[in-house]
């Protein structure tokens, strides 16, 4: 686990000094000498090939230094190079040959000619370095990877065998003797017990530190953790994260104190000092599993990541503490092993227990992650996700796989593949759990911050800050399972270098400037719509139509000009996607006319405005209220609350009927029937009366009532008026059809209803039946055959005429 750290630390260290280079070549004359001395020596250790790893990794590294400076080398002077062949082709192409031109321009032709050569001299020179470079790399990667697979994969001594049991009992038990012995010796030096003597006090201040840490730190944190557990206020959950970090750091400060206290007494020798030194490396790889396995298992079903049931949870987090024992015990073994120098036959018996133990709890462990929750407990009813119980079980699958074949490989003699499957899975297990964490914090951050719990489907923020966590625990999760420090830098060397695009290297830098560039202008345009919209706008006479199609305007035109910007900052060659556009020229034509038709139809709406956002208009048979004029397509909101989207070139080739357009005043006629024998002229009188004292309704034109003529039950009339908000013209209907039902009552004015005459053809048969019913045996069926012809109708329920 120390070497884990060393080549994450050295990681984090390559990148930096990659950047640094990045920011410190910068027209800088490169020694070339140097270079040459330092690839042909690359050169002849990859030829020979006896080199050891690491010489070859710090020659790599050496290479790989010298690669960055000319990948910086090769971008320099472009705008110049630019600029020069700018000139040089305002000048024409050279003549032919046997042709003459102006001798002025010869002479500026040839000393162009020359500048461009010089300026890019140093850019092909450091292309060629840089290749060089990039093949020597290559060949030491592949040496170095073949020597890994083929350690991997070697046969050894298999543990089982009872022949290797007491060497390498022997050898350990000598470690151990000599650990003691040297203890011993120390103990009895008079010089060490005298220096020990003079640092008494600090000795004893270090000591009471650690026993008050130790005794007493995990109590603090865990009861700081209970306290704000039963916190209700909002992103408590933040807070509790933060208390339980207590639970590592305050043992870790104790096992620190006390290491440093036995380290200050000066009785330590060179092997109690390499124990001492790396006791608070294991004590703290060791408190962070345990600390883990009570986040990720915890008894508070609302802070354990998986959704577990109680009983599920407590066999998870035991296997989960026994694991860290193991681990831990892994690396004290490995650490006396590498010391004292045990053979391999020796290192794999010693070895081969806490890999067995390791496998078995691994298994127990995945068997309880693969088990479903019980129906109806906590971790049935919880929140969590389907794919993360998905995925939690796959993991526990693996688990299983791993904690068997891992000692199996093991016991047949692949030991390096044995040791390669468990440690790192645990590993792993470790890395996926904090990343959980982690992700529950974001939630809890989320909603300390905005008042939403971070788990609603609408919270963006916390999927993407998750995305972001996987994304950077995939380089550790690398390094776990055995990569090199150099091939991730490999990779970040990889994608700075971008890619090749006609005369143009784009590279993910350039992309980045494009982003910033284009989200600042856009953030820039956002402003000055709204500043339109609140401030400049509304002071002048346009009516909100116009209002609103001037700040869509700005919007595209804004959006448009950020685009261009952002691409001429970046320094992309747009010339060089002639082809590509040309191509997607023609799949508009084909594909994409309906989405271009109704984007110019947008244009077309935004310009001559023939509805805007407010308007009552028909179309395709709808009435609703205009309520958004996009890009491609008009939202309407229908009279009964739902939205209506209509393709824009709809609203331009088709027909639409505006009923506010200019101004909200329309004309509503109310029908109105009344009996046979009124009084014409006195219904005429009471419904102008009604009309004309509306408040709704104008006088100029004034209001009218037509009679519309001679219906089949009533007398038919309209009242006609124009209203001052036709958008109130139901509402005035229904007022008006109130008072009117009113008055005729008060009138005596008869508002009729449909009546109807039945005449019986032969109504005796009505008679004959009804007085036979009684005697007669005739079934139900004939009865109801023959009543029709009874009451007047045909067999196909026509009625006849009488005659």
């Amino acid at each position: 686990m120390t070497h884990f750290f060393t080549r994450l630390l050295a990681l984090v260290a390559a990148l930096f000094f990659s950047a640094a280079i990045a920011f410190a070549q910068d027209n800088a004359e490169l020694d070339y000498e140097s270079w040459n001395s330092v690839a042909t020596r690359a050169e002849q250790a990859v030829e020979d090939g006896r080199a050891s790893d690491s010489a070859l990794e710090d020659l790599r590294t050496e290479v790989a230094g010298w690669r960055d400076q000319f990948l910086v080398a090769q971008g320099t002077s472009s705008a110049r190079i630019s600029s020069v062949q700018a000139q040089l082709d305002a000048l024409g192409p050279a003549p032919e040959e046997g042709q003459s031109e102006e001798e002025a321009i010869a002479a500026r032709r040839a000393e162009l000619q020359d500048q461009l050569a010089r300026l890019r001299a140093p850019v092909q020179r450091a292309d060629e370095a840089y290749t060089r470079a990039d093949g020597i790399i290559s060949e030491i990667d592949t040496i170095i990877r073949s020597r890994q697979t083929d350690e991997l994969l070697s046969l050894g001594p298999s543990p089982l065998n009872p022949v290797l049991w007491r060497k390498a009992a022997e050898d350990l038990m000598a470690s151990l003797s000599q650990t003691w012995d040297e203890l011993i010796v120390n103990l009895k030096s008079p010089g060490l017990r005298a220096q020990a003597q003079a640092n008494l006090p600090v000795i004893f201040l270090l000591v009471a530190i650690a026993i008050t840490l130790l005794a007493r730190g995990q109590g603090w944190a865990k009861a700081a953790v209970g306290k704000m557990r039963g916190a209700t206020r909002r992103g408590s959950g933040v807070w509790r994260f933060v208390l339980s970090l207590g639970q590592i750091i305050l043992p870790f400060a104790g096992i620190w104190a006390l290491s440093q206290a036995l380290i200050v007494t000066g009785m330590a020798g060179q092997r109690w000092t390499l124990i001492l030194v790396q006791v608070p490396i294991w004590a703290l790889i060791m408190l962070s599993i345990r600390w883990l396995a009570d986040q990720s298992f915890n008894d508070n079903p609302e802070i354990a990541t998986l959704g577990l049931d109680a009983e599920e949870r407590f066999r998870a987090r035991a296997y989960a503490n026994l694991l860290a024992l193991t681990f831990v015990a892994r690396a004290v073994v490995r650490s006396m092993v590498e010391y004292d120098n045990f053979s391999v036959e020796s290192s794999a018996v010693i070895d081969f227990p806490l890999l067995v133990l390791s496998g078995f709890l691994l298994f127990r462990l995945g068997k309880v992650r693969n088990h479903a929750p019980i129906a109806g407990s906590a971790a049935a009813l919880s929140d969590e996700g389907p794919f993360r119980m998905r995925f939690a079980r796959i993991v526990g699958r693996a688990a299983m796989i791993v904690g068997v074949v891992g000692p199996i490989m093991a016991a047949i003699g692949y030991f390096r593949v044995g040791e390669t499957l468990i440690y790192p899975f645990i590993a792993t297990l470790g890395v996926i759990g904090l990343v959980l964490v982690l992700q529950r914090v974001v939630d809890d951050l989320y909603e300390l911050i905005t008042g939403q719990g971070g788990s609603e489907s609408d919270s963006l923020i916390p999927v993407l800050v998750g995305f972001i966590l996987v994304l950077l625990s995939l380089p550790v999760l690398a390094l776990i399972w055995g990569a090199r420090v150099a091939d991730l830098t490999e990779l970040w060397t990889r994608f700075r270098e971008g890619f090749q695009m006609g005369d143009t290297r784009i590279s993910p830098t350039d992309f980045l400037v494009v982003a910033v560039v284009f989200a600042a202008l856009y953030m820039l345009t956002r402003l000055l719509q709204g500043s339109l919209r609140s401030t400049v706008l509304p002071k002048t006479k346009i009516d909100m139509g116009g209002q609103n199609a001037i700040v869509a305007g700005v919007g595209y035109i804004g959006i448009f000009l950020a685009a261009i910007i952002a691409v001429t900052a970046g320094g992309l060659d747009l010339s060089s996607l002639a082809i590509v556009a040309g191509a997607l020229t023609v799949g508009i034509g084909f594909g994409l006319q309906n989405i271009v038709s109704n984007f110019v139809s947008g244009i077309i709406l935004l310009i001559e405005r023939p509805i805007s956002e407010g308007d009552w208009i028909e179309v395709g048979g709808r009435h609703g209220i205009v309520k958004d004029i996009s890009v491609r397509s008009t939202r309407i909101e229908t009279f009964d609350r739902f939205d209506v989207i209509v393709p824009n070139a709809d609203l331009v080739s088709g027909q639409v009927t505006n009923y506010t357009r200019g101004n909200v005043i329309g004309r509503v006629i109310v029908p109105v029937g009344v009996a046979y024998g009124n009084d014409t002229r006195k219904v005429e009188r009471i419904l102008l009366d009604i009309a004309r004292h509306h408040d709704m309704v104008l006088m100029n034109p004034p209001p009218a009532v037509i009679f519309s003529g001679f219906g089949a039950d009533s007398l038919d009339f309209e009242i006609r008026v124009i209203l001052r908000d036709i958008n109130s013209g139901l509402a005035v209907k229904t007022e008006m059809n109130h008072q009117i039902a009113e008055r005729f009552a008060k009138e005596g004015i008869e508002i009729p209803f449909a009546q109807r005459d039945i005449w019986i053809r032969n109504p005796e048969a009505l008679s004959t039946v009804a007085s036979s019913g009684s005697s007669e045996t005739e079934t139900e069926a004939e009865a109801e055959t023959r009543a029709p012809s009874a009451l007047g109708f045909d067999d196909n329920g026509e009625g006849a005429p009488e005659r």
